[in-house]
This record gives structure tokens, C-alpha cells and sequence, in this order.
């Protein structure tokens, strides 16, 4: 393999881009963000570390599909924890618990559409931070 081949990102052995291989791999730990996400309904502290992830990885993700999907992530987390912090404190006059209920569907809309994309190698509209 010539060090042109090298520069221009081709693998050694089949001549292929390897930037596909980068994009699977962000996009397989996109993925395991809305995994982490969606076991967070049963387990509470996985969307943690789906954030962190998040956080983590953004700058690699930047100016592909994948940058909107982990918007969507980060701006998931966020709403989710102040909705639930919202409707914990209401729940003292009742109307919290209906909050709650709203937070959490709301929640599993946004896991099953950014994941929905994601599988079709769809960016998110309106995924701004």
C-alpha cells in the first residue's frame, strides 16, 4: 500500500474507504444511546450514561446525520429530567402524577422516532440544541 493510499483514508488490504467503518461504529453507538434510553424506563440511571455518551462522542459526529441524533439524545435527557423533577414536585397537589404520565410517553415517542430514523439512516429535523 503507497502512503497516498494511506492519506486518502483506503484500507491495505481491499482498497476501500475506511470512513464506512467510522460512520457504522458512531452509528452502532448511536444506537446503543437509544438502548441505553429506552432501558432507563425500567432502570432510571442508564440515561446517564447515554448522555455522557453523548456528550463524549458529539465532536465525532459532527456535520453527519449522526450530529442530529445525538441532539435529539441530549435535548431527550434534558426535557425528561426536568419534566420529572416538575412533575415530582407537583405530585404534593396531585396533578404531578399526571406529569409523570406525560413525561414518560412523551419519552417513548422520542426514543422509538430517533430510533425509527436512525435504522433508516435518517437525520432529525428540528434536533437543535
Amino acid at each position: 500500500m503507497t502512503d497516498d493510499q494511506m492519506a486518502e483514508g483506503q484500507s491495505p488490504l481491499s482498497g476501500e474507504l475506511i470512513a464506512p467503518v467510522a460512520d457504522k461504529k458512531l452509528k452502532d453507538l448511536a444506537q446503543l444511546v437509544y438502548i441505553l434510553q429506552a432501558l432507563s424506563l425500567l432502570v432510571g440511571l442508564t440515561s446517564v450514561a447515554a448522555v455522557i455518551v453523548n456528550y463524549l462522542k458529539r465532536d465525532e459526529v459532527r456535520g453527519t446525520y449522526l450530529e442530529s441524533h445525538f441532539n435529539w439524545q441530549i435535548k431527550t435527557f434534558w426535557w425528561m429530567l426536568a419534566g420529572l423533577v416538575i412533575g415530582s414536585l407537583l405530585t404534593v397537589v396531585l396533578i404531578g402524577f399526571l406529569v409523570l404520565l406525560v413525561v414518560w410517553i412523551w419519552y417513548i415517542y422520542r426514543i422509538v422516532k430517533g430510533w425509527l430514523a436512525l435504522n433508516d439512516s435518517r437525520g432529525l429535523d428540528n434536533a437543535l440544541l
